[in-house]
Protein backbone atom coordinates (compact mmCIF):
# COMPACT_ATOMS: atom_id res chain seq x y z
CA UNK A 1 0.00 0.00 0.00
CA UNK A 2 1.61 3.65 -1.29
CA UNK A 3 0.85 6.57 -0.09
CA UNK A 4 -1.33 7.75 -3.19
CA UNK A 5 -4.36 9.56 -1.91
CA UNK A 6 -8.09 8.52 -2.57
CA UNK A 7 -10.78 10.40 -4.69
CA UNK A 8 -12.07 12.24 -1.60
CA UNK A 9 -8.37 13.30 -0.67
CA UNK A 10 -7.73 14.31 -4.20
CA UNK A 11 -11.01 16.42 -4.11
CA UNK A 12 -9.81 17.41 -0.97
CA UNK A 13 -6.39 19.24 -1.97
CA UNK A 14 -8.05 20.67 -5.27
CA UNK A 15 -10.51 22.60 -2.56
CA UNK A 16 -7.81 23.80 -0.42
CA UNK A 17 -5.87 25.26 -3.90
CA UNK A 18 -9.27 26.81 -4.99
CA UNK A 19 -9.47 28.21 -1.08
CA UNK A 20 -6.45 29.89 -1.67
CA UNK A 21 -6.65 31.16 -4.94
CA UNK A 22 -9.71 32.78 -3.11
CA UNK A 23 -8.40 34.39 -0.14
CA UNK A 24 -5.38 35.73 -2.61
CA UNK A 25 -8.15 37.24 -4.86
CA UNK A 26 -6.93 35.55 -7.67
CA UNK A 27 -8.37 34.30 -10.78
CA UNK A 28 -12.02 33.66 -10.70
CA UNK A 29 -11.53 30.94 -14.01
CA UNK A 30 -8.88 29.23 -12.05
CA UNK A 31 -10.82 29.11 -8.89
CA UNK A 32 -13.89 27.44 -10.52
CA UNK A 33 -11.96 25.09 -12.73
CA UNK A 34 -10.23 23.74 -9.23
CA UNK A 35 -13.82 23.74 -7.45
CA UNK A 36 -15.35 21.99 -10.77
CA UNK A 37 -12.61 19.38 -10.67
CA UNK A 38 -13.01 18.66 -6.85
CA UNK A 39 -16.69 18.39 -7.19
CA UNK A 40 -16.33 16.16 -9.93
CA UNK A 41 -13.85 14.02 -8.43
CA UNK A 42 -15.50 13.62 -5.13
CA UNK A 43 -18.73 12.50 -6.66
CA UNK A 44 -16.59 9.86 -9.00
CA UNK A 45 -17.91 6.20 -9.06
CA UNK A 46 -14.13 4.59 -9.09
CA UNK A 47 -10.76 5.43 -8.18
CA UNK A 48 -9.27 7.80 -10.41
CA UNK A 49 -6.18 5.57 -10.54
CA UNK A 50 -8.43 3.56 -12.63
CA UNK A 51 -9.15 5.97 -15.06
CA UNK A 52 -6.68 4.76 -18.14
CA UNK A 53 -7.18 8.60 -19.71
CA UNK A 54 -7.73 11.25 -17.12
CA UNK A 55 -8.00 13.58 -19.34
CA UNK A 56 -11.58 12.52 -20.80
CA UNK A 57 -13.15 13.44 -17.92
CA UNK A 58 -15.20 16.48 -17.58
CA UNK A 59 -13.59 19.30 -16.40
CA UNK A 60 -10.31 17.81 -16.35
CA UNK A 61 -7.53 19.09 -18.54
CA UNK A 62 -3.89 18.37 -19.29
CA UNK A 63 -2.58 20.47 -16.57
CA UNK A 64 -5.06 19.01 -13.79
CA UNK A 65 -4.89 15.57 -15.17
CA UNK A 66 -0.72 15.94 -14.42
CA UNK A 67 -1.38 17.18 -10.85
CA UNK A 68 -3.68 14.14 -10.20
CA UNK A 69 -0.99 11.53 -11.18
CA UNK A 70 1.15 13.11 -8.90
CA UNK A 71 -1.06 12.43 -5.84
CA UNK A 72 -1.83 9.15 -7.28
CA UNK A 73 2.19 8.11 -7.05
CA UNK A 74 2.01 9.60 -3.20
CA UNK A 75 3.90 13.10 -4.20
CA UNK A 76 3.80 16.09 -2.88
CA UNK A 77 2.11 18.70 -5.10
CA UNK A 78 4.15 21.75 -5.90
CA UNK A 79 1.67 23.94 -6.52
CA UNK A 80 -0.40 23.40 -3.12
CA UNK A 81 3.29 23.52 -1.43
CA UNK A 82 4.03 27.17 -3.05
CA UNK A 83 0.28 28.58 -1.76
CA UNK A 84 0.78 27.57 1.45
CA UNK A 85 3.53 29.64 1.79
CA UNK A 86 1.89 32.64 -0.14
CA UNK A 87 -0.84 32.73 3.49
CA UNK A 88 -1.26 32.29 6.81
CA UNK A 89 -1.94 29.15 7.47
CA UNK A 90 -4.86 29.69 10.04
CA UNK A 91 -6.88 31.44 7.19
CA UNK A 92 -7.52 28.10 5.67
CA UNK A 93 -9.00 26.93 8.98
CA UNK A 94 -11.20 30.07 9.36
CA UNK A 95 -13.22 29.39 5.83
CA UNK A 96 -14.36 26.01 8.06
CA UNK A 97 -16.55 28.09 9.86
CA UNK A 98 -20.29 28.80 9.02
CA UNK A 99 -20.66 32.46 7.60
CA UNK A 100 -16.80 32.98 6.62
CA UNK A 101 -16.30 32.71 2.93
CA UNK A 102 -13.00 34.20 1.18
CA UNK A 103 -14.15 37.72 0.67
CA UNK A 104 -15.06 37.76 5.00
CA UNK A 105 -11.78 35.91 5.54
CA UNK A 106 -9.79 38.57 3.26
CA UNK A 107 -11.33 41.42 5.02
CA UNK A 108 -11.04 40.55 8.38
CA UNK A 109 -6.82 39.66 7.48
CA UNK A 110 -6.96 43.09 5.71
CA UNK A 111 -8.71 45.51 8.42
CA UNK A 112 -8.65 43.94 11.54
CA UNK A 113 -5.57 41.65 11.47
CA UNK A 114 -7.28 38.18 11.86
CA UNK A 115 -4.81 35.66 10.91
CA UNK A 116 -6.11 32.41 13.07
CA UNK A 117 -9.12 31.29 15.20
CA UNK A 118 -7.99 32.88 18.39
CA UNK A 119 -7.64 36.14 16.51
CA UNK A 120 -11.00 35.97 15.45
CA UNK A 121 -12.31 35.12 18.45
CA UNK A 122 -11.21 38.38 19.51
CA UNK A 123 -12.77 40.03 16.81
CA UNK A 124 -16.47 38.85 16.91
CA UNK A 125 -15.84 39.88 20.84
CA UNK A 126 -14.54 43.60 19.82
CA UNK A 127 -16.21 46.62 18.90
CA UNK A 128 -14.32 47.13 15.65
CA UNK A 129 -15.93 44.38 13.64
CA UNK A 130 -19.30 46.21 13.75
CA UNK A 131 -17.55 49.11 11.77
CA UNK A 132 -16.83 46.89 8.77
CA UNK A 133 -18.73 48.14 5.85
CA UNK A 134 -21.70 45.55 6.01
CA UNK A 135 -20.94 44.11 8.62
CA UNK A 136 -23.86 44.48 10.95
CA UNK A 137 -25.01 42.80 14.98
CA UNK A 138 -26.66 39.99 13.18
CA UNK A 139 -24.30 38.93 11.25
CA UNK A 140 -21.47 39.08 13.92
CA UNK A 141 -24.52 37.33 16.09
CA UNK A 142 -24.55 33.93 13.55
CA UNK A 143 -20.82 34.27 12.81
CA UNK A 144 -20.41 33.84 16.70
CA UNK A 145 -22.89 31.00 16.90
CA UNK A 146 -20.93 29.49 13.82
CA UNK A 147 -17.86 29.86 15.92
CA UNK A 148 -19.24 28.14 18.95
CA UNK A 149 -20.54 24.92 16.28
CA UNK A 150 -17.19 25.05 14.71
CA UNK A 151 -15.37 24.65 18.41
CA UNK A 152 -18.07 22.36 19.59
CA UNK A 153 -17.23 19.64 16.42
CA UNK A 154 -13.69 20.61 14.99
CA UNK A 155 -12.29 17.84 17.56
CA UNK A 156 -14.64 15.57 16.20
CA UNK A 157 -14.34 13.32 12.59
CA UNK A 158 -17.81 12.25 10.70
CA UNK A 159 -18.57 9.08 10.58
CA UNK A 160 -17.65 7.97 7.35
CA UNK A 161 -14.56 10.07 7.37
CA UNK A 162 -13.18 8.18 10.49
CA UNK A 163 -13.89 4.55 9.34
CA UNK A 164 -12.62 4.90 5.65
CA UNK A 165 -9.53 6.10 7.87
CA UNK A 166 -9.89 3.42 9.89
CA UNK A 167 -10.26 0.60 7.19
CA UNK A 168 -7.00 2.16 5.45
CA UNK A 169 -5.05 1.48 8.30
CA UNK A 170 -6.55 -2.21 9.56
CA UNK A 171 -5.92 -3.07 5.90
CA UNK A 172 -2.04 -1.87 6.54
CA UNK A 173 -2.03 -3.39 10.06
CA UNK A 174 -3.08 -6.86 8.31
CA UNK A 175 0.48 -7.02 7.10
CA UNK A 176 2.06 -7.90 10.21
CA UNK A 177 3.48 -10.71 11.22
CA UNK A 178 1.33 -13.08 13.38
CA UNK A 179 -1.95 -11.11 12.86
CA UNK A 180 -4.74 -13.37 14.23
CA UNK A 181 -7.35 -10.66 14.83
CA UNK A 182 -8.35 -6.87 14.39
CA UNK A 183 -10.85 -4.65 15.35
CA UNK A 184 -11.72 -1.62 15.25
CA UNK A 185 -13.42 -0.27 18.81
CA UNK A 186 -14.64 3.43 20.76
CA UNK A 187 -17.37 5.50 19.04
CA UNK A 188 -16.46 3.75 16.04
CA UNK A 189 -17.56 0.28 16.61
CA UNK A 190 -21.03 1.96 17.73
CA UNK A 191 -20.91 3.67 14.77
CA UNK A 192 -21.76 7.40 16.73
CA UNK A 193 -22.19 10.23 14.47
CA UNK A 194 -18.61 11.67 15.26
CA UNK A 195 -15.79 10.33 15.95
CA UNK A 196 -12.92 11.38 18.53
CA UNK A 197 -9.55 9.52 18.59
CA UNK A 198 -9.70 5.65 15.82
CA UNK A 199 -8.81 2.58 18.66
CA UNK A 200 -8.13 -0.45 16.73
CA UNK A 201 -7.38 -3.72 18.83
CA UNK A 202 -4.66 -6.63 17.59
CA UNK A 203 -4.13 -10.11 18.96
CA UNK A 204 -1.52 -12.30 17.31
CA UNK A 205 1.73 -13.53 18.35
CA UNK A 206 4.22 -10.73 17.61
CA UNK A 207 3.09 -7.47 19.58
CA UNK A 208 6.53 -5.74 18.48
CA UNK A 209 5.67 -6.64 14.89
CA UNK A 210 2.48 -5.03 15.09
CA UNK A 211 3.75 -2.02 16.51
CA UNK A 212 6.70 -1.33 13.68
CA UNK A 213 4.36 -1.97 11.17
CA UNK A 214 1.60 0.57 12.82
CA UNK A 215 4.11 3.53 13.34
CA UNK A 216 5.50 2.67 9.62
CA UNK A 217 1.90 3.74 8.36
CA UNK A 218 2.73 5.62 5.17
CA UNK A 219 0.01 8.47 6.26
CA UNK A 220 1.75 8.94 9.85
CA UNK A 221 2.12 12.58 10.33
CA UNK A 222 3.48 12.41 14.13
CA UNK A 223 4.18 9.47 16.00
CA UNK A 224 2.77 10.39 19.41
CA UNK A 225 3.88 7.10 21.29
CA UNK A 226 5.59 3.72 20.73
CA UNK A 227 5.23 1.18 23.52
CA UNK A 228 5.20 -2.62 23.58
CA UNK A 229 2.19 -2.89 23.21
CA UNK A 230 0.17 0.38 22.40
CA UNK A 231 0.94 2.73 20.21
CA UNK A 232 -0.42 6.64 19.12
CA UNK A 233 -0.34 8.23 15.99
CA UNK A 234 -1.89 11.49 14.43
CA UNK A 235 -2.70 11.40 11.02
CA UNK A 236 -2.27 13.57 7.75
CA UNK A 237 -6.17 13.92 7.88
CA UNK A 238 -5.54 14.71 11.70
CA UNK A 239 -6.93 11.74 13.43
CA UNK A 240 -5.51 10.11 16.29
CA UNK A 241 -5.33 6.39 16.04
CA UNK A 242 -4.27 4.44 18.89
CA UNK A 243 -3.39 0.60 18.37
CA UNK A 244 -3.43 -1.81 21.43
CA UNK A 245 -2.05 -5.57 21.20
CA UNK A 246 -4.16 -8.16 23.58
CA UNK A 247 -3.79 -10.98 24.94
CA UNK A 248 -6.08 -13.65 22.95
CA UNK A 249 -7.98 -14.07 26.15
CA UNK A 250 -8.65 -11.33 27.47
CA UNK A 251 -9.44 -9.93 23.54
CA UNK A 252 -13.38 -9.99 24.13
CA UNK A 253 -13.20 -8.20 27.08
CA UNK A 254 -10.73 -5.33 25.75
CA UNK A 255 -13.05 -5.22 22.55
CA UNK A 256 -16.12 -4.99 24.89
CA UNK A 257 -13.98 -2.37 27.30
CA UNK A 258 -12.60 -0.01 24.82
CA UNK A 259 -15.52 -0.07 22.33
CA UNK A 260 -17.84 1.34 25.47
CA UNK A 261 -20.36 3.63 25.93
CA UNK A 262 -18.52 4.72 29.37
CA UNK A 263 -22.53 4.70 30.39
CA UNK A 264 -22.85 1.16 29.29
CA UNK A 265 -19.74 0.18 30.74
CA UNK A 266 -20.43 1.44 34.25
CA UNK A 267 -23.74 -0.20 34.11
CA UNK A 268 -22.03 -3.75 33.75
CA UNK A 269 -19.74 -3.18 35.98
CA UNK A 270 -22.63 -2.31 38.85
CA UNK A 271 -24.08 -5.68 38.11
CA UNK A 272 -21.03 -7.39 38.15
CA UNK A 273 -20.06 -6.14 41.30
CA UNK A 274 -23.49 -7.34 42.71
CA UNK A 275 -22.76 -10.88 41.39
CA UNK A 276 -19.02 -10.79 43.39
CA UNK A 277 -17.33 -10.23 39.85
CA UNK A 278 -14.99 -7.90 38.54
CA UNK A 279 -14.67 -6.37 34.92
CA UNK A 280 -12.23 -4.77 33.35
CA UNK A 281 -10.26 -4.74 30.03
CA UNK A 282 -8.58 -8.14 30.80
CA UNK A 283 -11.76 -10.23 31.39
CA UNK A 284 -14.16 -10.86 34.15
CA UNK A 285 -12.61 -12.10 37.60
CA UNK A 286 -13.88 -13.81 40.44
CA UNK A 287 -11.18 -13.11 42.85
CA UNK A 288 -7.94 -13.75 41.36
CA UNK A 289 -9.66 -16.00 38.45
CA UNK A 290 -10.49 -14.72 34.86
CA UNK A 291 -14.45 -16.67 34.68
CA UNK A 292 -14.51 -14.73 31.20
CA UNK A 293 -13.02 -12.42 28.65
CA UNK A 294 -11.65 -14.54 25.77
CA UNK A 295 -15.12 -12.87 23.74
CA UNK A 296 -17.43 -10.82 24.05
CA UNK A 297 -20.49 -13.41 23.68
CA UNK A 298 -19.37 -15.07 26.89
CA UNK A 299 -19.40 -12.27 28.91
CA UNK A 300 -22.64 -11.13 28.34
CA UNK A 301 -23.41 -14.91 28.68
CA UNK A 302 -21.99 -14.80 32.03
CA UNK A 303 -24.33 -12.06 32.94
CA UNK A 304 -27.32 -14.17 31.56
CA UNK A 305 -27.74 -11.55 28.81
CA UNK A 306 -28.12 -11.90 25.13
CA UNK A 307 -25.20 -10.36 22.71
CA UNK A 308 -25.46 -6.66 22.93
CA UNK A 309 -24.72 -5.31 18.98
CA UNK A 310 -22.18 -2.51 19.63
CA UNK A 311 -24.76 -0.02 18.48
CA UNK A 312 -26.71 -0.27 20.88
CA UNK A 313 -24.37 0.36 24.10
CA UNK A 314 -25.40 3.00 24.97
CA UNK A 315 -27.54 2.27 28.54
CA UNK A 316 -30.97 3.54 26.66
CA UNK A 317 -32.23 0.18 28.40
CA UNK A 318 -30.67 -2.70 25.92
CA UNK A 319 -28.79 -4.39 29.53
CA UNK A 320 -32.18 -4.74 30.71
CA UNK A 321 -33.97 -6.13 27.25
CA UNK A 322 -30.69 -8.21 26.69
CA UNK A 323 -31.32 -10.01 30.25
CA UNK A 324 -34.99 -10.49 29.40
CA UNK A 325 -34.51 -11.82 25.83
CA UNK A 326 -35.92 -8.69 24.08
CA UNK A 327 -33.53 -6.92 22.54
CA UNK A 328 -34.51 -6.05 18.64
CA UNK A 329 -33.47 -7.80 15.69
CA UNK A 330 -31.93 -5.10 13.73
CA UNK A 331 -32.03 -3.65 10.44
CA UNK A 332 -29.30 -4.81 8.36
CA UNK A 333 -28.17 -3.43 4.76
CA UNK A 334 -29.36 -6.24 3.15
CA UNK A 335 -33.17 -5.62 4.25
CA UNK A 336 -33.50 -2.55 2.18
CA UNK A 337 -35.77 -2.82 -1.31
CA UNK A 338 -34.99 0.28 -2.42
CA UNK A 339 -34.35 4.24 -1.58
CA UNK A 340 -36.92 7.07 -1.35
CA UNK A 341 -34.69 10.03 -2.02
CA UNK A 342 -32.74 10.89 -5.02
CA UNK A 343 -31.95 13.68 -6.99
CA UNK A 344 -31.10 14.01 -10.54
CA UNK A 345 -29.87 16.72 -12.81
CA UNK A 346 -33.19 17.78 -13.30
CA UNK A 347 -32.42 20.00 -10.10
CA UNK A 348 -29.01 19.69 -8.57
CA UNK A 349 -27.92 16.20 -8.74
CA UNK A 350 -25.28 15.72 -11.24
CA UNK A 351 -26.78 12.52 -13.05
CA UNK A 352 -29.98 11.35 -15.61
CA UNK A 353 -32.44 9.63 -14.16
CA UNK A 354 -31.81 6.53 -16.13
CA UNK A 355 -28.01 6.61 -14.60
CA UNK A 356 -29.51 6.66 -11.28
CA UNK A 357 -32.06 3.72 -11.59
CA UNK A 358 -29.02 1.52 -13.85
CA UNK A 359 -27.12 1.88 -10.74
CA UNK A 360 -30.09 1.91 -8.38
CA UNK A 361 -30.51 -1.97 -10.01
CA UNK A 362 -26.64 -2.72 -9.67
CA UNK A 363 -27.40 -2.66 -5.80
CA UNK A 364 -30.28 -4.70 -6.17
CA UNK A 365 -32.92 -2.40 -5.09
CA UNK A 366 -36.21 -2.90 -6.72
CA UNK A 367 -37.18 0.59 -6.97
CA UNK A 368 -36.21 4.04 -6.13
CA UNK A 369 -37.91 7.37 -5.73
CA UNK A 370 -36.57 10.27 -7.45
CA UNK A 371 -37.58 12.97 -5.31
CA UNK A 372 -36.24 16.36 -7.11
CA UNK A 373 -36.43 20.19 -5.21
CA UNK A 374 -39.55 22.24 -5.46
CA UNK A 375 -39.72 25.90 -6.84
CA UNK A 376 -38.52 26.96 -3.59
CA UNK A 377 -35.35 25.97 -3.73
CA UNK A 378 -34.03 28.26 -6.33
CA UNK A 379 -29.99 27.88 -5.48
CA UNK A 380 -30.92 23.52 -6.31
CA UNK A 381 -32.51 24.60 -9.07
CA UNK A 382 -36.13 23.68 -7.54
CA UNK A 383 -39.20 22.92 -10.63
CA UNK A 384 -42.06 24.99 -10.57
CA UNK A 385 -45.55 22.47 -10.71
CA UNK A 386 -45.09 22.11 -14.97
CA UNK A 387 -41.66 21.73 -15.02
CA UNK A 388 -42.30 18.63 -12.15
CA UNK A 389 -45.16 17.47 -14.40
CA UNK A 390 -42.29 16.94 -17.50
CA UNK A 391 -40.09 15.49 -15.37
CA UNK A 392 -42.49 12.55 -13.84
CA UNK A 393 -43.43 12.48 -18.03
CA UNK A 394 -39.89 11.29 -18.53
CA UNK A 395 -40.00 8.98 -15.86
CA UNK A 396 -43.49 7.53 -17.11
CA UNK A 397 -41.52 6.64 -20.00
CA UNK A 398 -38.53 5.09 -18.21
CA UNK A 399 -40.55 2.95 -16.51
CA UNK A 400 -42.16 1.47 -19.77
CA UNK A 401 -38.94 0.58 -21.25
CA UNK A 402 -37.29 -0.80 -17.77
CA UNK A 403 -37.18 -4.27 -16.46
CA UNK A 404 -36.10 -5.23 -12.62
CA UNK A 405 -36.17 -1.78 -11.56
CA UNK A 406 -39.25 0.76 -10.67
CA UNK A 407 -38.29 4.30 -10.46
CA UNK A 408 -41.26 6.29 -8.22
CA UNK A 409 -42.35 9.71 -8.89
CA UNK A 410 -41.51 11.87 -6.00
CA UNK A 411 -40.30 15.48 -5.21
CA UNK A 412 -38.87 16.60 -1.97
CA UNK A 413 -41.45 19.91 -1.03
CA UNK A 414 -40.09 22.26 0.79
CA UNK A 415 -42.10 23.20 4.03
CA UNK A 416 -42.71 27.23 3.91
CA UNK A 417 -42.41 29.18 6.48
CA UNK A 418 -46.41 29.25 7.15
CA UNK A 419 -46.60 25.50 6.90
CA UNK A 420 -47.61 25.75 3.16
CA UNK A 421 -46.82 23.60 0.62
CA UNK A 422 -44.47 24.80 -2.05
CA UNK A 423 -46.59 23.22 -4.95
CA UNK A 424 -50.05 23.00 -5.69
CA UNK A 425 -52.12 19.73 -4.74
CA UNK A 426 -53.54 19.14 -8.15
CA UNK A 427 -49.70 18.16 -8.93
CA UNK A 428 -48.96 16.71 -5.57
CA UNK A 429 -52.04 14.55 -6.40
CA UNK A 430 -49.99 13.02 -9.34
CA UNK A 431 -47.11 11.85 -6.89
CA UNK A 432 -46.28 8.63 -5.93
CA UNK A 433 -44.46 10.01 -3.18
CA UNK A 434 -43.82 13.53 -1.63
CA UNK A 435 -41.12 14.11 0.74
CA UNK A 436 -41.75 17.40 2.98
CA UNK A 437 -38.78 19.28 3.96
CA UNK A 438 -37.32 22.31 5.50
CA UNK A 439 -34.76 24.33 3.86
CA UNK A 440 -34.88 27.66 5.72
CA UNK A 441 -35.99 30.05 8.41
CA UNK A 442 -33.90 27.77 10.73
CA UNK A 443 -34.35 30.33 13.12
CA UNK A 444 -38.05 29.69 14.40
CA UNK A 445 -39.07 29.46 18.04
CA UNK A 446 -39.50 25.72 18.87
CA UNK A 447 -43.23 26.70 19.32
CA UNK A 448 -43.07 27.74 15.63
CA UNK A 449 -41.53 25.28 13.87
CA UNK A 450 -43.62 22.51 15.30
CA UNK A 451 -46.83 24.61 14.06
CA UNK A 452 -44.64 24.76 10.57
CA UNK A 453 -44.49 21.49 9.85
CA UNK A 454 -48.08 20.18 11.52
CA UNK A 455 -50.23 22.41 9.71
CA UNK A 456 -48.35 20.98 6.32
CA UNK A 457 -49.15 17.06 7.73
CA UNK A 458 -52.22 18.31 8.12
CA UNK A 459 -53.27 18.53 4.44
CA UNK A 460 -52.66 14.76 4.10
CA UNK A 461 -50.14 15.11 1.45
CA UNK A 462 -46.73 14.38 2.95
CA UNK A 463 -45.47 10.69 2.87
CA UNK A 464 -42.44 11.28 4.20
CA UNK A 465 -40.93 14.07 6.86
CA UNK A 466 -37.27 14.37 5.48
CA UNK A 467 -34.45 15.32 7.56
CA UNK A 468 -36.19 16.32 9.90
CA UNK A 469 -33.69 18.56 12.26
CA UNK A 470 -32.10 19.79 9.26
CA UNK A 471 -28.76 19.98 11.00
CA UNK A 472 -25.34 19.31 9.16
CA UNK A 473 -23.01 17.50 11.45
CA UNK A 474 -20.37 20.26 11.89
CA UNK A 475 -22.08 22.52 10.35
CA UNK A 476 -25.29 24.05 11.08
CA UNK A 477 -26.98 23.05 14.64
CA UNK A 478 -30.61 21.38 14.66
CA UNK A 479 -33.58 23.19 14.57
CA UNK A 480 -36.17 22.98 17.90
CA UNK A 481 -38.91 20.54 17.01
CA UNK A 482 -41.36 19.58 19.86
CA UNK A 483 -41.63 15.76 19.06
CA UNK A 484 -44.39 14.86 21.79
CA UNK A 485 -46.62 17.19 19.45
CA UNK A 486 -45.29 15.96 16.47
CA UNK A 487 -45.26 12.52 16.68
CA UNK A 488 -48.75 11.24 17.05
CA UNK A 489 -49.98 13.63 14.48
CA UNK A 490 -47.50 11.95 12.17
CA UNK A 491 -49.00 8.74 13.62
CA UNK A 492 -52.47 9.84 12.76
CA UNK A 493 -51.54 10.73 9.74
CA UNK A 494 -49.18 8.08 8.55
CA UNK A 495 -46.17 10.05 7.87
CA UNK A 496 -42.78 8.59 8.03
CA UNK A 497 -39.66 9.65 9.96
CA UNK A 498 -36.54 9.74 7.12
CA UNK A 499 -33.10 8.94 8.16
CA UNK A 500 -31.21 10.70 6.11
CA UNK A 501 -28.11 8.45 5.11
CA UNK A 502 -25.65 10.64 4.07
CA UNK A 503 -23.18 11.56 6.68
CA UNK A 504 -23.48 14.93 6.76
CA UNK A 505 -26.97 14.67 8.58
CA UNK A 506 -27.55 11.08 9.89
CA UNK A 507 -31.17 12.71 10.77
CA UNK A 508 -33.32 11.99 12.53
CA UNK A 509 -30.01 10.58 14.50
CA UNK A 510 -30.66 7.67 16.78
CA UNK A 511 -31.74 8.81 19.91
CA UNK A 512 -34.65 10.45 18.30
CA UNK A 513 -35.19 7.40 16.29
CA UNK A 514 -35.61 5.36 19.16
CA UNK A 515 -38.09 7.67 20.80
CA UNK A 516 -40.45 8.31 17.97
CA UNK A 517 -40.58 4.02 17.53
CA UNK A 518 -41.73 4.02 20.75
CA UNK A 519 -44.32 6.34 19.84
CA UNK A 520 -45.57 3.90 17.29
CA UNK A 521 -43.78 5.94 14.24
CA UNK A 522 -42.96 3.98 10.54
CA UNK A 523 -39.69 5.35 8.93
CA UNK A 524 -37.59 5.87 5.68
CA UNK A 525 -34.28 5.37 5.34
CA UNK A 526 -32.73 7.51 2.49
CA UNK A 527 -29.23 8.25 0.86
CA UNK A 528 -30.46 11.61 -0.56
CA UNK A 529 -27.60 11.12 -3.25
CA UNK A 530 -26.84 13.65 -5.31
CA UNK A 531 -24.72 11.20 -7.64
CA UNK A 532 -24.21 7.96 -8.44
CA UNK A 533 -21.22 7.29 -5.34
CA UNK A 534 -23.94 9.06 -3.24
CA UNK A 535 -26.43 6.28 -3.39
CA UNK A 536 -23.62 4.35 -1.57
CA UNK A 537 -24.48 6.01 1.67
CA UNK A 538 -27.39 3.68 2.52
CA UNK A 539 -25.03 2.19 5.23
CA UNK A 540 -24.50 4.66 7.43
CA UNK A 541 -28.76 5.43 7.62
CA UNK A 542 -28.82 1.50 8.86
CA UNK A 543 -26.01 2.46 11.41
CA UNK A 544 -28.13 5.08 12.62
CA UNK A 545 -31.42 3.02 12.17
CA UNK A 546 -29.48 -0.02 14.66
CA UNK A 547 -28.82 3.00 17.20
CA UNK A 548 -32.48 3.55 16.92
CA UNK A 549 -33.96 -0.40 17.65
CA UNK A 550 -35.39 -0.21 14.61
CA UNK A 551 -36.07 -3.46 13.02
CA UNK A 552 -36.58 -4.14 9.42
CA UNK A 553 -40.35 -3.98 9.36
CA UNK A 554 -40.14 -0.39 11.22
CA UNK A 555 -38.99 0.50 7.79
CA UNK A 556 -41.27 1.20 4.64
CA UNK A 557 -38.58 0.84 2.51
CA UNK A 558 -38.16 -2.68 3.08
CA UNK A 559 -41.17 -3.21 2.14
CA UNK A 560 -42.43 -4.85 -1.69
CA UNK A 561 -43.41 -2.61 -4.00
CA UNK A 562 -46.99 -3.80 -4.17
CA UNK A 563 -46.96 -3.00 -0.10
CA UNK A 564 -44.99 0.24 -0.35
CA UNK A 565 -47.06 1.41 -2.83
CA UNK A 566 -50.44 0.39 -1.43
CA UNK A 567 -49.48 2.43 2.09
CA UNK A 568 -48.53 5.47 -0.05
CA UNK A 569 -52.14 6.04 -1.61
CA UNK A 570 -54.00 4.70 1.32
CA UNK A 571 -54.57 9.51 1.81
CA UNK A 572 -55.19 10.24 -2.02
Amino acid sequence: MGKGLSNSEIAAVFSEIADILDLKNDNVFKIRAYRRAAQLIEGFEKPLSEVPDLEELPGIGRELAEKIWTLLKGEKLATLEKLRKEIEPGLLELLKIRGLGPKRVRTLNEKLGVKDLESFKQAVAGPEILELPGWGQKLVDDLKKSLGEFQKYSQRSRLDVAKVQAEEVVEWLKGAQGIERIEPAGSLRRRAETIGDIDILVTGKDANAVMEKFVGYPKVREVLSRGKTKSAVVLDSGIQVDVRFLEPESFGAGLHYFTGSKTHNIALRTLAKHKGLKISEYGVFRGAKRVAGRSEEEIYKLFGMDFIAPELREDRGELEAARTHKLPKLIELKDLKGDLQAHSEWTDGRNPISEIAARAKELGYAYIAMTDHSKSQRQAGGLSGGEMLKEWAEIDGLNRKLKGITILKGVELDILKDGGLDLPEKVLRQADIVLGSIHGNFNLSRAEQSARVLKAFSTGRVHVFAHPSTRLIGEREPIELDWEKIAPVMAKMKVAAEINASPHRLDVNGETAKYLKEQGLVFAISTDAHSLVGLQDMEYGVYTARRGWLEAQDVINTWGLSKLQKWLRERR
